[in-house]
C-alpha cells in the first residue's frame, strides 16, 4: 500500500477504464428492467425507477446540461433533501465530465453562499424553497429546479425555464472513462472556520462502492433502506453507492422520520439500513410485529439494540475524506459491545502514543490511516493545498484527529476526538464555527462551545458566553445570541443551551480548558440519570 501523498507509484489503478457514468452504463445494460429506485415521500404517491430508467434518465439530465453550456471540469451545485433528482443530477454531472458540489439543504443562507463561492460553481440543482438563497449567489449563471421539496407540494412557484425536468434532452454522448478525474466534492466540518471541500475522484467513488458493498456483504437481492442525508459519506458511500455497486434496490425517503420509517422498510420488504444513535433510539420505542431486515451498519457495536431489533450489526468508522470504512465489523464473529470494528483490509490502521510509539493493548492513542490518494483516500481539499498538507503527516498517512482504544482482543474501541467536532443526531458540527457567529453578537467577550452526553441525539451543543462589561442583563443577551445563531446557523449547529458566565477555567498560558467544561456537563448529565 502506498504512503506517499500522490499516486505517484506507477501501478495499475483497479479501476482502470472505469468511471462512475460508465459503471452505471454496465449495470443498467446487465439488470435492465430490475428495480433500482424506490421512492418512499412523505406527503404524495412513490415511484420506481428500474436500472434502464434511471440511466437513461441521467444520460438525458446530462444532455440538458451540455446544452446549457456546462462542459467537463465545471462546477455544479447541488442542493437538495433525499430524493431522486439529486442522484441523477449527480451521475449526469458524472456522464459529462463535470464535478457535482454536494451541498446541505439545512444550510443558512449566508452559509451556503460561502460554500458556492469558494466552490466556483456555475449552475446549482436545487428544489423550490432553496432556489431564493442560490439564485443570489455569486458567479451561479442558472439554477434548475425540482417540482417539488423532497416529494411535498413547493410552497413557491417555479418558473418552466427554471424547471429541472425541462433540463432533459437528448442523450449526451458517453466519455472515455478517466477514474483519476474529480467527480465531487463533499464538505466536512472544519475545527475552526468553514467546511473544507473534499475532493473524490470517480476511483474514489468506484472504491467507494465496492468496499461498502464487500464489507457489507450487500446482495443484489437486498433493499437498501437509506434515509440518512445523501450529502454525507454514511448515506451516500456506505448506504446508497454499496448498494448500487451490488445491483441491489434502494429504498429512498426524504430524512428520517419515526413515524414514516416502519411502514415503508415493510412495505418494500427492506433488508439492510444504515443508523446512527439518535434514530436507533426513536425506533426503538415503536417496534413493529415483524420487519424483513436482516442486518444494519451501526457506529459501533451495541447488542441490547442488535437483539431488540432483530437484526445483525455491522459497525464501522470513517471519515468523509475516508470514502469508505477504514475500520468495520466482521458479520462472521463474536464483536465485543461498543467497539467501532478492525482495521479494513483496505486500509493500513496506525495508533499511536504521543511520543509516536504503537500502543499496546488496552492503551489508547491517536488514529492514522495510511491509503492511497485519489482512490482510497480523498484527492485533496478543494482550493486549500495548506489544509491539504497538514492533513497528512512526514510518512503520508492520513491525520485523523481521533483517539481509539486497542483492546486485548484486537478491537478497536472509539475513545474521543482530539479535533473540536460535536455530532449531533450524526450530524459533525465544528464548534469554532458556532463560537465565531455567537462571538459576533455585541455584548459577548469570550465564548468557549462544547459538548454534552444526550441520550437522544448523542451529545448537545452548550456554549459558555462571559459577556463585556457594557453587556446587557444575562436574559437579553441570551435571546441576542440564540436569535443571532438562529439567523446565521443551520438549526443543527445552533446550541441547545446558552450559560453565561463570569469566566472561563484555563490552562497552561491562559488557553481555555474545555476538558473541564465537558467534565462539568458530563458530571451533570450523570447526576441526572
Amino acid at each position: 500500500m502506498a504512503s506517499t501523498h500522490e499516486l505517484t507509484d506507477p501501478f495499475l489503478n483497479p479501476f482502470f477504464g472505469m468511471d462512475a457514468a460508465s459503471c452505471l452504463r454496465e449495470r443498467a445494460a446487465m439488470l435492465g428492467e430490475r428495480p433500482f429506485l424506490i421512492w418512499a415521500p412523505f406527503d404524495a404517491a412513490g415511484e420506481t425507477w428500474t436500472w434502464a430508467r434511471f440511466e437513461d434518465d441521467v444520460a438525458r439530465t446530462a444532455g440538458g446540461l451540455l446544452h446549457r453550456g456546462v462542459k467537463a471540469g465545471d462546477r455544479v451545485f447541488i442542493q437538495l433533501e433525499n430524493c431522486p433528482e439529486t442522484l441523477i443530477a449527480r451521475f449526469a454531472c458524472a456522464w459529462i465530465g463535470a464535478i457535482a458540489v454536494l451541498g446541505n439543504p439545512a444550510l443558512a443562507a449566508p452559509e451556503t453562499r460561502d460554500l458556492v463561492e469558494a466552490c466556483g460553481a456555475r449552475a446549482a440543482i436545487t428544489q423550490p424553497r432553496l432556489r431564493d438563497a442560490l439564485a443570489a449567489c455569486p458567479g451561479v449563471e442558472w439554477v434548475a429546479v425540482t417540482a417539488t421539496d423532497a416529494g411535498a407540494p413547493p410552497a413557491v412557484t417555479v418558473a418552466q425555464g427554471e424547471s429541472l425536468s425541462a433540463l432533459r434532452r437528448d442523450r449526451a454522448p458517453a466519455r472515455a472513462p478517466d477514474p483519476q478525474a474529480p467527480a465531487m466534492i463533499l464538505f466536512t466540518t472544519g475545527t475552526t472556520s468553514r467546511a473544507k471541500g473534499v475532493v473524490w475522484t470517480h476511483a474514489n467513488v468506484l472504491w467507494g462502492a465496492r468496499m461498502a458493498a464487500t464489507q457489507q456483504c450487500i446482495r443484489d437481492d437486498d433493499v437498501y433502506h437509506v434515509f440518512l442525508p445523501l450529502f454525507h459519506v454514511v448515506g451516500f458511500s456506505w448506504s446508497f453507492l454499496g448498494a448500487f455497486f451490488a445491483g441491489a434496490c434502494v429504498l429512498l425517503q426524504p430524512r428520517f422520520s419515526g413515524s414514516r420509517f416502519w411502514d415503508a422498510a415493510i412495505a418494500h420488504r427492506a433488508t439492510l439500513s444504515s443508523q446512527v444513535k439518535f434514530t436507533s433510539n426513536v425506533l426503538s420505542q415503536n417496534l413493529p410485529p415483524q420487519h424483513f431486515f436482516r442486518q444494519w451498519t451501526t457506529a459501533n457495536h451495541t447488542p441490547a439494540y442488535a437483539k431488540v431489533f432483530g437484526v445483525r450489526e455491522v459497525s464501522a468508522w470513517g471519515m468523509t475524506e475516508m470514502v469508505a470504512q477504514g475500520m468495520v465489523g466482521d458479520p462472521w464473529s463474536a464483536q465485543p459491545a461498543r467497539t467501532v470494528g478492525r482495521p479494513s483490509l483496505a486500509y493500513r490502521i496506525h495508533i499511536e502514543d504521543d511520543a509516536g510509539r504503537p500502543v499496546a493493548p488496552g492503551e489508547t492513542g491517536h488514529l492514522f490511516v495510511t491509503g492511497v490518494r485519489g482512490l482510497s483516500i480523498f484527492k485533496t481539499y478543494d482550493g486549500d493545498a495548506k489544509a491539504s498538507a497538514e492533513a497528512f503527516d512526514d510518512r503520508g498517512r492520513f491525520i485523523t484527529g481521533d483517539r481509539v482504544m486497542l483492546l486485548d482482543n484486537g478491537w478497536i474501541e472509539f475513545a474521543d476526538r482530539t479535533k473540536d467536532v460535536i455530532k449531533v443526531g450524526g450530524e459533525g458540527v465544528s464548534g469554532g464555527e458556532v463560537e465565531t457567529c455567537i462571538a459576533q453578537t455585541a455584548g459577548v467577550r469570550e465564548v468557549a462551545v462544547v459538548s454534552q452526553p444526550d441520550d437522544v441525539w448523542g451529545e448537545r451543543i452548550v456554549a459558555f458566553v462571559v459577556p463585556t462589561a457594557a453587556a446587557s442583563d444575562p436574559q437579553t443577551l441570551r435571546a441576542a445570541i440564540v436569535d443571532h445563531c438562529a439567523a446565521s446557523l443551520a438549526k443543527f449547529k445552533r446550541p441547545s443551551e446558552v450559560r453565561i458566565v463570569d469566566d472561563l477555567p484555563r490552562v497552561g498560558f491562559g488557553k481555555i480548558a474545555k476538558v473541564k467544561l465537558r467534565e462539568q456537563l458530563a458530571a451533570e448529565a450523570n447526576g441526572k440519570n
